[in-house]
């Protein structure tokens, strides 16, 4: 957790909804899976357990008005018209949104919009990093070595260094970070080892999925294809295909896709080539991992979106203060243009 997000939730808890509520402004709002249960937080990390995910649910369908995302261009518009308004999103494709989140949603009526990783729907392979948080706190003590990320030494408390590590490895370019990972993934499997700490939390959704949340009203988005950050350390191929070919394969498989979310989507995650690519891929907005409200100032590609917690006690004041972050965002979309 940053710092300012730290600052923002702890003004949440000191101040009263009603005092803030017209300051406010239309905001994106993001979760990744849900379980009915979290039996080890190291691994499920991504996820938000069932009943602290139903106490958010209520909480924004008592104090907002949840939108579909085709009504962000009137929202972005008109702000102050909608200063209730909320956009909310899941991210990655994971396979509990349809068993576990979309029945939470559907029984409170609220909209919602889906972005899926299209490579792992096809394939259903796990997302990369959870194959390396996986070894870091799986494999047994040692010291190993990793091409591209250097010693690693597996002693004791693993959290620093699962930190250190991963952090190392999402600046990587993506052949470079596939690298990485497969010589973890060799690691793994040596007898020394400890099993694989894999997770179902962690399986994606198939097509048929997608298309069942599709015909139940959920708006389906790309969050790349490749689960990998797209920063300027990327190709720019791979940053063209990043942004075409999950338009492509959703649109094959499910219909229109006009929105998109980028994978990490911090401000050192998103490039300035990686915006370009996905205006020219034919989104009409995409969303990052910064923030604030919306506006009609900011970069339709670069919107600001903010990440739920595993338990929100105060969304009522702490969405209205996202606003804070505005300047932020656009200092950081000056940058990148």
């Amino acid at each position: 957790m940053s710092w300012r997000t730290t600052v923002l939730r702890k003004a949440a808890a000191a101040l009263p909804p009603a005092l803030l509520r017209p300051f406010g402004g239309p905001a994106a709002i993001f979760f990744h899976g849900v379980e009915r249960r979290i039996v080890d937080p190291r691994l499920q990390i991504n996820h938000h357990d069932i009943e602290r995910f139903g106490e958010i649910a209520e909480t924004l369908k008592r104090n907002f008005d949840v939108t579909p995302l085709s009504e962000v261009p009137f929202a972005l518009r008109r702000p102050a018209r909608h200063r209730r308004t909320v956009f909310l999103m899941s991210d990655d494709g994971y396979a509990n949104t349809a068993t576990v989140a979309a029945g939470v949603l559907r029984n409170l009526d609220l909209p919602w919009a889906l972005f899926v990783s299209t490579w792992h729907i096809d394939t259903g392979e796990l997302n990369r990093m959870t194959l390396a948080r996986a070894l870091l706190h799986g494999a047994a003590e040692g010291d190993y070595t990793f091409p591209h990320i250097g010693p690693c030494a597996l002693n004791g408390s693993r959290h620093h260094v699962a930190d250190v590590v991963l952090s190392r490895l999402r600046l990587l370019p993506a052949e470079a970070a596939e690298n990485a990972v497969a010589t973890m993934m060799t690691a793994l499997k040596r007898p020394k080892c400890a099993p694989p700490l894999y997770n179902a939390s962690e399986q994606f959704l198939n097509w048929n999925q997608v298309r069942t949340l599709a015909g139940q009203g959920v708006t389906i988005g790309a969050h790349a294809h490749w689960h990998w950050p797209m920063h300027d350390r990327q190709e720019a191929k791979y940053l063209r295909d990043q942004a075409e070919l999950p338009r492509r394969r959703i649109e094959q498989e499910v219909g229109s896709c006009r929105y998109f979310a980028y994978p990490f989507g911090n401000a050192g995650d998103v490039g300035s080539q990686a915006w370009k690519a996905v205006r020219e891929a034919g989104y009409d907005y995409a969303f990052t991992t910064l923030a604030g409200t919306l506006h009609a100032k900011q970069n339709p590609w670069l919107l600001p979106r903010y990440g739920l917690a595993p338990q929100e006690s105060d969304l009522p004041s702490l969405l209205p203060l996202l606003r804070l972050g505005n300047s932020r965002v656009a200092r950081w979309q000056r940058q990148l243009n």
